[in-house]
């Protein structure tokens, strides 16, 4: 019985949208029952007379959707309008980590000053430790005032940037909790 709950279980995947039609495609797919997940950021946009705050997608052409892993379910997304295809490998969608989401909609969701940035593979991958964002996982760049951590969704090779100012943050390593040596590392802004 489990083995089929595990089967069924919605998953997350990113799909691919035309440009500027995210939010009409994740509107239309909620109010057919599919939950969207729209990552959206405030800008200020000037124009000659004058500036208004403008709410974006995160990640441009792109936005998530949890739905069950089948056939029917990718089926009924792809006949979305503004949808192009889901994300993944020989035309089969990949589900994201719910530990990706989660970050993303912890940092947005506490208002953190933050900025998309391009996806980097190499670098320092840190944990937050303590504070409103405990636990966010991402790549620590830069030094001092200058500290960022970025987080991101692998699967679609975008990213966003957390202005790093009194956070603690500890290296991730790849061996178990207990075997880990007591190591961290405090950024500060100077």
């Amino acid at each position: 019985m489990a083995a089929k709950d595990s089967i069924s279980r919605d998953c997350w995947y990113a799909i691919s949208m035309r440009y500027r039609q995210e939010r009409t495609g994740a509107a239309f797919l909620e109010s057919v029952g599919v939950t969207t997940f729209l990552p959206m950021l405030t800008e200020m946009h000037q124009w000659s007379d004058r500036q208004k705050s403008v709410m974006v997608p995160l990640f441009p052409s792109y936005m998530f959707v949890q739905v069950p892993p089948t056939v029917a379910s990718f089926a009924r997304v792809l006949q979305t309008p503004g949808v192009l295809n889901f994300v993944g490998s020989r035309n089969i969608p990949i589900p994201i980590p719910e530990k990706e989401i989660a970050d993303i909609r912890c940092v947005l969701s506490h208002k953190v000053e933050c900025s998309p940035c391009s996806f980097l593979k190499l670098g320092q991958q840190v944990r937050i430790v303590g504070g409103a964002l405990n636990q966010v996982e991402g790549t620590l760049i830069g030094r001092g005032p200058d500290s960022k951590l970025v987080v991101s969704i692998e699967l679609i090779q975008r990213s966003l940037a957390i202005t790093l100012y009194d956070f603690d943050v500890e290296p991730i390593f790849d061996t178990p909790v207990s075997k880990r040596p007591n190591v961290s590392a405090t950024t500060h802004h100077a």
